[in-house]
């Protein structure tokens, strides 16, 4: 196997990697605000029907999507969206400056966002039911 070829194949397992831990952990954001496991005071009088329990309802189901690898774009680009309003409405609304998320507290919106937009854009990567169901 040529170099370039060995490179390839460690990005794809790289690209899947992070597909599965940042699913992983948005699914636990999800499942805080949802069913409040792991615990999360701050979500103790979350009501469902409300932006943060949409939210809620968008974490675990895109966490799962992205687990598996399934619809890995559609869930990702949703993801991101939700991150970017997040990021706009949760911390620049509450008057934070936009360009300064370490002031703001919004880096992981913003990271998030970001992951989720690269995951859209260059798709699940190896280990996914997206790779598989091509394969099919």
């Amino acid at each position: 196997m040529t170099s370039d070829a060995n490179c390839q194949v460690w990005a794809a397992r790289a690209q899947a990697l992070l597909r599965i831990v940042a699913g992983y952990i948005f699914l636990l954001h999800g499942c805080s605000k949802l069913f409040h496991v792991p615990h999360v005071a701050y979500f103790d009088n979350l009501q469902l029907f409300s932006l943060m329990g949409l939210a809620g309802v968008i974490e675990v189901v895109a966490g799962i999507l992205l687990i598996l690898g399934l619809f890995t774009r559609i869930a990702a680009f949703i993801a991101s969206g939700e991150m970017a309003f997040a990021y706009f409405m949760g911390h620049v609304g509450t008057g934070g400056h936009a360009l300064l998320p370490i002031l703001n507290g919004g880096e992981a919106a913003v990271l998030y966002c970001f992951i989720f937009l690269f995951l859209a854009a260059a798709g699940g990567g190896a280990c996914s039911l997206d790779a598989a169901r091509r394969k099919a």
